[in-house]
């Protein structure tokens, strides 16, 4: 990847923007040193020694007896030549050779995860045994009956209570076995289950000062709430659906896409009355949208059941439920099947970092003040995220692991997501949680006492399942570190994430907004922002996604264009100069980040056509209104409204993709990013970008340099007429090369490039060129007046290998 108005290559470092200042900074963990290698010791953090707590082998071997306050260490262990030989060898040293410094530190977790794989080898056949945990825990049916176990090793007596035996649990007394397991099996009644399916269930257990408590299950796969009675505490629900109501799966699975064009959405809020919208109405309503403005993967957000639902979804309560405000699990499948159908995969929204701090409903109320070896959660301040107000896990926890690998099965085997979107690994990779930190690129603020090698190394095994189960998964990493291979495959000794979010881009974009006028916006800081990336690992790009549309703050179409918004969209008058400016830079600023920001692109559900106003969930502030968590179709549906140009743009934008498969391209070379001119022109495969962010020149004959010669057509323009521009930039014009410079001197070449074309760039503008292929007969087949290239069937447009 090149730089701006330079040929040389960017480093494989990345200077990420500090995060929001309002997080508070936790206190360093103290140190121990444990010798690994021949050459010395290394320092590591000293919770991160190798604590196993409470294995149970569920599988039919022989269970192995262990002490769970004693460090386990492998009977066999691999020799000091056996670690020192694939630490050399790993290929994250080859990528990037800078990580060699740090190479103790990757030894490290590389001999904890090899350790800890055998260990999982040899005490339950494997990872993926391992991972079907929810085969075995919460409710099963085995054998005419049912059989529920709960890890709960602190309770002192517990019981299963529910609507089946009147929430008495005196005859149902469960047995606890030596890891803290409970277990009780309920056989079947006449050959019937004795728990009628879509009743309700609790575990009641009584913990050491006495105390009896109900929980939900931590396993439930449907948790309810009585929508009529105010602030009612859940109900864990036995789901388990005759044949004749079971949902079906009829398509199969999309294959994995080049490059990812994600449509982030929120089933809840998706519909455009101020109520909860369902699973079946977003299939039949909101996917064809999806489909249709071209995306090729959706990332549903608030899935896995929340009690809260100003939480956003990301105060998860039941794992392994899915959020029934919006429907059963049933109508969830029915969605990813029939988005399947459509071409559309699905990628699901896990939150793995921490868990809501709801005792009555969560997780949390497993903890009843054991040691961290019998919770799910570290104790004291390691244990609490003092921004989010949520339980941290204990990642070093045999059966922590086992929970959070099963789920990620789960969803991917039960319902058949394509993937996952992991939220919070910031917070994960670090015991200081990313919290008053500003990285700066520095590689010793990623391989540190700071680093959380637990939660690493519980990133790799996820990892290395998820791959395993779906060799065409897709994992994301929201992760505003930066950390050096968090995108590279776990065998080279990377964390195993297929994406990481480029959130620095969009926080650049608000500062631009907020404080600048866009004639005073630095072109090369721009070019800076979108290319300041491991050119190693993949991102996701994108302008603006959930998080700067939360109340507080507004989508780009409302930080543009405001209360003109309300008054200025009709089409039956001529656009005032702030919607003229408004509309014209919402389309520069979305194309300038999927084309220039990564291999990848995301957009919320609403800012394609440019939703005004911000999201605010009903809560106690906005007196539990839904006002603002709805999605306004209409506006983008009704024909005279200018809504429709920013949503036909963005429909076109993700159809060159599609088309040329830029996204896609490891040729990413920006020639020119002019402040005198505010223009900046690059290439991404073999299409030449050119975007004009001056507010009113125009250039004619304006000089862009490219790589092949050839003639040169409009592929996409900004300026369309029914995009809502001007139509300035002529489509029928065949633009001629002419070579520049000495062959092989790029010193000579103009802005480094061997050959040329001349263009009109309009101000306020983005334009794309391809390169026509001379020998397709394709002359007069393109719509001209009023259309661009991208709109037309494109079959005929094929680039030259």
């Amino acid at each position: 990847m090149f730089s701006a108005s330079s040929s040389a290559l960017l480093p494989p470092h990345i200077a990420v923007t500090n995060l929001r200042s309002r997080r508070e900074h936790l206190s360093k963990e103290s140190t121990a040193t444990i010798g690994l290698f021949g050459n010395g010791s290394l320092k590591v953090p000293s919770q991160c020694t190798f604590w196993q707590s409470n294995r149970l082998s569920t599988s039919t071997g022989s269970q192995v007896g262990h002490d769970i306050s004693v460090r386990i260490a492998l009977e066999e262990p691999l020799t000091m030549t056996d670690v020192e030989e694939e630490i050399e060898n790993l290929g994250v040293f080859n990528v990037d050779p800078d990580l060699k410094e740090y190479k103790d530190h990757f030894a490290y977790r590389w001999k904890r995860y090899v350790e800890q794989k055998a260990l999982i080898e040899k005490h339950e056949e494997g990872l993926e045994e391992f991972s079907k945990g929810y085969l075995k825990f919460g409710f099963n049916r085995e054998e005419d009956g049912i059989v529920y176990r709960e890890w709960a090793p602190a309770a002192q007596e517990a019981q299963l209570i529910g609507d089946f035996n009147g929430w008495d649990g005196s005859t149902h007394q469960m047995e606890k076995d030596q890891f803290g397991v409970w277990t009780i099996r309920i056989p079947d009644i006449e050959e019937q289950s004795a728990i009628p399916h879509n009743s309700r269930v609790k575990f009641r257990f009584k913990h050491g000062n006495g105390i009896w408590v109900d929980r939900i299950p931590a396993w439930i796969r449907y948790a309810t709430v009585d929508p009529k009675q105010f602030a009612a505490p859940y109900d864990g629900v036995y789901w388990d659906p005759p044949p004749t109501e079971r949902y079906v799966f009829k398509h199969q699975k999309p294959p994995k896409p080049e490059s990812l064009r994600i449509y982030e959405a929120h089933v809840g809020m998706s519909g455009q009355e101020p109520r909860v919208s369902t699973y079946r109405e977003f299939a039949d309503n909101v996917l064809p949208r999806i489909k249709s403005n071209n995306y090729n993967t959706i990332q549903l957000m608030a899935i896995m059941e929340h009690s809260y639902y100003a939480s956003f979804g990301y105060h998860v309560t039941n794992f392994f439920a899915a959020s029934s405000r919006s429907g059963s699990p049933e109508d969830l499948k029915y969605l990813i099947d029939k988005a399947h159908g459509l071409g559309l995969r699905v990628l699901m929204d896990v939150v793995h970092s921490h868990a809501s701090n709801n005792v009555t409903d969560g997780l949390n109320g497993f903890d009843v003040g054991q040691s961290a070896q019998e919770s799910y959660f570290h104790t004291g301040e390691r244990g609490y995220h003092k921004l989010w107000d949520s339980r941290l896990f204990n990642y070093g926890n045999w059966e922590v692991l086992r929970f959070l690998l099963s789920n990620l099965r789960y969803w991917l085997e039960e319902f058949r997501f394509d993937g996952f979107r992991f939220d919070g690994v910031t917070s994960m990779l670090y015991h200081h949680h990313g919290i008053n930190m500003g990285f700066s690129g520095n590689y010793a603020e990623y391989f540190s006492f700071d680093t959380d090698v637990d939660a690493v190394l519980y990133l790799l095994l996820a990892n290395d399942l998820v791959h395993q189960l779906e060799p065409d998964v897709t994992v994301v990493a929201e992760d505003v570190s930066g950390m050096p291979a968090l995108c590279r495959p776990v065998f080279e000794g990377g964390i195993g994430f297929d994406y990481r979010l480029a959130m620095a881009v969009p926080d650049r974009w608000i500062d631009l907004l907020k404080n600048r006028t866009d004639s005073d916006w630095s072109m090369n800081e721009i070019v800076w922002s979108l290319t300041n990336r491991r050119y190693t690992e993949k991102c996701v790009a994108y302008a603006e996604s959930h998080d700067q549309a939360i109340v507080g703050d507004k989508t780009v179409a409302f930080m543009l264009m405001d209360k003109e918004m309300y008054t200025g969209m009709s089409d039956l008058e001529p656009a005032s100069p702030v919607v003229d400016r408004g509309i014209a830079l919402h389309k520069m600023i979305h194309f300038i980040t999927m084309a220039l920001g990564g291999e990848g692109y995301l957009n919320f559900m609403g800012n394609e056509f440019g939703h005004p106003e911000w999201i605010d969930f009903p809560r106690e502030g906005n007196k539990w209104s839904y006002d603002k968590c709805r999605r306004q179709w209409n506006l983008v549906d009704t024909d005279h409204l200018r809504y429709k140009y920013m949503n036909a743009f963005d429909k076109a934008m993700n159809l060159l993709d599609e088309k040329f498969s830029f996204l896609s391209s490891t040729k990413q070379i920006v020639s020119s990013a002019s402040e005198e001119d505010k223009v900046i022109v690059f290439e991404r495969g073999d299409l030449v970008f050119v975007f004009n962010f001056h507010p009113e020149n125009t250039y004619e004959g304006y000089k862009v340099g490219c790589d092949l010669p050839g003639k040169y057509r409009v592929a996409l323009d900004s300026d369309a007429f029914n995009f809502g521009g001007k139509g300035r930039v002529g489509h029928d014009v065949d633009h001629f090369t002419e070579p520049e410079g000495i062959p092989g001197k790029p010193e000579t070449n103009f802005n480094n490039r061997p050959n040329s074309f001349k263009i009109l760039s309009p101000s306020r503008t983005c334009v794309v060129y391809y390169r026509v292929n001379e020998d397709a007969e394709i002359k007069d087949e393109l719509e001209i007046q009023g259309y661009t290239p991208v709109q037309v069937d494109l079959e005929k447009l094929q680039l030259e290998e």
